[in-house]
């Protein structure tokens, strides 16, 4: 595991702000030379601490106007039926993340869609057929104050 230094620290802030940065505005931000910081940044990528970059996008620009949380609990507590589960979430698109957790239910997704008919069509029409899953209750994003995700 890399060890993650107060540099480093700065250069992943840095680099989670605007991943486009060039590598000499970067090392300014942060304090280094060019060569120092660029190489920092190749280590902490080979290390696995950086495993990509990502365009941030509008979801409104995208025609998305719906955003729901959504707590799925399932019928069985097996290893077949959770794997049965995310292969069927896999192929939905508008699930944008799907996150197994503890509590009472197995699983919270992150679905977005065009509309709220769009999404009612996704909940009968996608979840609502899953033989897995036993209970939906959705939370619908009224708005989004802070979201640092990239």
């Amino acid at each position: 595991m890399m060890k993650i230094d107060q540099i480093n620290q700065r250069i992943l802030r840095e680099l989670s702000r605007d991943g486009r940065i060039s590598n000499l505005e970067l090392a300014d931000r942060v304090g280094l030379s060019p060569s120092a910081c660029l190489r920092r940044v190749q280590e902490l990528e080979r290390s696995g601490v950086i495993q990509g970059y990502r365009a941030v996008l509008n979801p409104q620009a995208m025609g998305v106007g719906f955003v729901a949380y959504i707590a799925v609990g399932l019928s069985l507590h097996t290893k077949a039926a959770q794997e049965g589960f995310e292969r069927s979430i896999a192929l939905a698109p508008e699930v944008r993340e799907c996150h197994n957790i503890t509590g009472t239910v197995e699983y919270l997704l992150r679905v977005e869609a065009k509309d709220l008919a769009a999404y009612k069509r996704f909940h009968t029409d996608v979840l609502g057929t899953l033989p897995q899953v036993a209970s939906i209750t959705s939370y619908v994003v009224m708005g989004s104050p802070k979201d640092d995700r990239a």
